[in-house]
């Protein structure tokens, strides 16, 4: 008995690990900013919910800004005050990425992580999914494991996913996640749970658009990302790239990270090294989709040899 427990706990925190534990019963989500210990390693809850009358807490790493899932049972609660929890964050990554954002929160378009890191060889590749009728863009991901077959047996990449492409796509959403068997790392970035669009100007629309909730925008997508056993990260993408200074500040005090691009293939922006590129997956961007095929083709030798990689969004940030 005690060896069908231990390899229930093994394979429990195994799948916790990769994102593939779904909440489908997720209740009481909530904002909740909480020091936690997890053995050796100290680990900040920025929401908690609860599930099968079991608390848990998606928590950051605040030195890789990995998220996890964890048991309020399996950890520690150090502090639920927001000095100490502010004071704990002081020097990290996590920290500095806040300093970062705040550089660019004014912009109209594209505030956040917006610039080349690291500047190596390679890109950070950034993959949105906005709601759309058309299916998924398979090609990207299988010419991305063709290109780096035999070469690499790890591909980062992240996807920005909004809450009404995953109701309208299962199907393409189980084949995103059955990507992992096959080296594909997703980082998950919430887009949004309606994604709103008008014909207005940009400084009246997506989500500066009238009356926009953002706290259900948010909060909403990130427990059906987790209802369907993917794992929120610390990164968020606006809808257009387009948000203020109230927004930005908003994210913030949600623990999410505005990541913008510098690279925007369809807008005929060049991928550089370190770039953040952003292509859309949904089956409306023809062009970038097509751009970003001629990148990998352009850079093939280059990737055999180990010269051009992909990057995970995080990478770099250390050194700012």
């Amino acid at each position: 008995m005690k060896q069908l427990i231990f390899v229930y706990l093994f394979l429990v925190c195994g799948l916790f690990s990769f994102g593939q534990v779904s909440f489908a019963n997720l209740e009481k989500y909530k904002t909740e900013w909480v020091i936690l210990r997890d053995n050796d390693l100290s680990l900040v809850g920025i929401r908690s919910f609860t599930s099968n009358a079991i608390k848990y807490y998606l928590a950051v790493d605040p030195t890789t800004l990995q998220t996890r899932v964890v048991g309020d049972r399996s950890v520690q609660v150090v502090s639920k005050d927001a000095a100490q929890v502010a004071k704990s964050l002081h020097g990290s990554v996590y920290e500095s990425c806040f300093s970062l954002v705040r550089k660019t929160e004014n912009n109209l378009q594209d505030a956040g992580l917006n610039f080349r890191l690291p500047k190596e060889a390679g890109i950070n590749l950034t993959i949105d999914l906005c709601p759309s009728h058309k299916p998924l863009d398979k090609v990207i991901f299988e010419d991305l494991i063709l290109a780096f077959k035999g070469v690499d047996s790890s591909l980062p990449l992240a996807v920005s996913v909004s809450g009404k492409w995953m109701l309208n796509h299962a199907a393409d959403l189980e084949w995103l996640k059955s990507l992992d068997a096959k080296g594909v790392k997703i980082t998950w970035i919430n887009h949004t749970y309606d994604h709103i669009f008008n014909n207005s100007p940009l400084t009246s629309n997506f989500l500066l658009s009238k009356n926009t909730d953002l706290r259900y925008e948010v909060l909403e997508n990130e427990k059906l990302m987790l209802r369907n056993g993917l794992i929120p990260s610390v990164f968020f993408r606006c809808p257009g790239l387009v948000s203020d200074r109230s927004i930005i500040e908003r994210l913030l005090s949600y623990g999410l990270i505005a990541v913008g691009s510098d690279a925007w293939l369809a807008k005929g922006q060049q991928a550089k090294n370190g770039s953040i590129v952003l292509i859309h997956g949904n089956g409306n961007e023809e062009l970038g989709v097509h751009d970003f095929i001629k990148l990998l083709q352009t850079e093939s030798q280059a990737i055999k040899t180990k010269h051009w990689t992909l990057y995970s969004l995080s990478a770099g940030l250390d050194e700012y």
